[in-house]
């Protein structure tokens, strides 16, 4: 269990500790959870930093890390659709991705493949960060201005999902055409 793998388990940790602030439904609780998630985000780009510099890539942060993140992105979205911020349908076109490149990835490692994550899927990454931090501070602050920016970065978010989801497809076909 590396430094790596362990930021990647804390990540995980940190999920049920944002639902338990977010379900506050309160200012202060919302402006915890919003830190804790602000801090799991950045624990994302540490572990894979740390392991790629260290080269200290395993199989268990290649499975977990995308797990995590999964879960962090999908818990705060599905809050963000319960409080009214984001439409539920914004939240299942992300999630219905997430599940999608998912599946095409175990798909490719039972043929000894590994499908690594394409500039438009680290972009999306970051885009949707950005975009459920602006609507989680929205919650807190409740300001006009403030719900503008949500929708629009909610908005590039879906863009940028769908584009990065069609992307995994279109360039690994090939995985799909052998496992007919």
């Amino acid at each position: 269990m590396n430094l790596a793998n362990k930021l990647t388990v804390l990540r995980m940790m940190l999920v049920p500790i944002f639902l338990i602030f977010i379900a506050l439904n309160s200012p202060t609780g919302t402006v915890i959870a919003t830190i804790i998630f602000i801090l799991a985000s950045i624990t994302d780009k540490l572990d894979g930093y740390i392991a790629r510099s260290r080269n200290q890539i395993t199989n268990f942060g290649k499975f977990m890390d995308p797990l995590a993140d999964k879960l962090l992105v999908t818990s705060a979205l599905i809050t963000l659709v319960e409080r009214d911020v984001i439409f539920g349908w914004v939240a299942m076109i992300i999630i219905a991705r997430e599940f999608a490149v998912s599946g095409l990835r175990t798909l490719a490692a039972s043929d000894g493949l590994v499908i690594a994550a394409s500039n438009w899927g680290k972009a999306k990454t970051v885009i949707q960060i950005v975009a459920i931090i602006v609507g989680l501070v929205y919650l807190s602050y409740p300001l006009h201005w403030l719900k503008i920016i949500t929708d629009i970065s909610i908005g590039v978010s879906v863009i940028i999902t769908l584009i990065s989801g069609f992307d995994y497809f279109i360039k690994n076909k090939n995985v799909i055409k052998t496992n007919k």
